[in-house]
């Protein structure tokens, strides 16, 4: 694993809706041309890094704000806790309950090179959709060590895992 990738710790929240055996999580896909065209592993918790001095729960929902373009909604968190992606990043995730309307996101932007090492850059969205979905739906999209969160939610809340409508 790179240095770099070594101590990069990121917070987010995965927003959730429904009774446990009908649960719906919201995740969002990547923005920028590296997942344009993916579906499957492309999507993620809203999410970001943060540095030691900010606390976990506070970036999570600085970074919500931040991809979305919508705050955080209120209520109490429930530490889902970490997970090591595959990169090397840790991730530490939050649930809470709530809604939102995905037409309503304006989500934040960020800088990259493309094409890679070309010396251009361009500006793309952090995400270029959201969505509600079943857990079934989300398992295959996630980022897989995220889907470790979803396993985690169901357990906390009682549910029986598939978020199918009955």
């Amino acid at each position: 694993m790179p240095p770099s990738a070594r101590h990069r710790t990121s917070a987010g929240i995965l927003l959730h809706r429904g009774d446990p055996d009908r649960l719906r999580v919201l995740v969002a896909h990547m923005g920028g041309p590296l997942w344009a065209r993916k579906d499957e592993r492309a999507w993620s918790i809203p999410k970001g890094e943060h540095g030691a001095d900010e606390e976990p729960w506070a970036a999570a929902r600085r970074e919500f704000a931040e991809e979305l373009g919508l705050p955080a909604p209120d209520g109490e968190p429930l530490d889902l806790g970490e997970v090591r992606q595959g990169s090397g990043k840790r991730v530490r995730c939050f649930a809470i309950a709530g809604d939102l309307d995905p037409d309503a996101v304006v989500p934040g932007t960020f800088t990259m090179t493309w094409p890679p090492r070309s010396g251009r850059t361009i500006e793309v969205p952090e995400v270029d959709r959201v969505a509600w979905l079943t857990l079934d739906e989300a398992r295959p999209r996630l980022v897989a060590a995220q889907e470790a969160f979803l396993d985690r939610l169901v357990a906390a809340l009682g549910g029986d895992g598939t978020g199918a409508v009955v």
